[in-house]
């Protein structure tokens, strides 16, 4: 598994979590990447992206705000900090790889990433 997210967890809605996506190879601290998130039986959905330098970014409308996405290109790291979560929140969120430097609005659509981490449960108790 090239990325290995981790972070997830149960939280009372108002609380925090910061999740972690660790690209064990090395291999993309060149190209954009995202997170994305799904519930059973839904279609994963666009959390948020940034570029390979970290100056572009992108949020979906129900976390802009909230959620903050970074990296680490020195530690081979991508992060999602996650505040004033909601029930709402609740999914399996996925981290996922770009195949370009820069990005635009269609990273928010999951066919323009190439690689995915095996997920991480965020459940958020009311």
């Amino acid at each position: 598994v090239q990325l290995q997210a981790s972070g997830g967890g149960l939280v009372q809605a108002g609380g925090s979590l910061k999740l972690s996506c660790k690209d064990r190879e090395g291999r993309f601290s060149h190209v954009g990447m995202g997170w994305f998130r799904q519930d059973p039986g839904k279609d994963r959905g666009f959390v948020a992206a940034i570029a390979w330098s970290g100056d572009t970014t992108y949020y979906a409308d129900s976390v802009k705000g909230r959620f903050t996405i970074s990296r680490d290109n020195a530690k081979n790291t991508l992060t999602l900090q996650m505040n004033s979560l909601e029930p709402e929140d609740t999914a399996v969120y996925y981290c996922a790889t770009t195949l370009r430097r820069l990005i635009n609005t269609s990273v928010r659509n999951k066919g323009e990433y190439a690689y995915w981490g095996q997920g991480t449960q965020v459940t958020v108790s009311s």
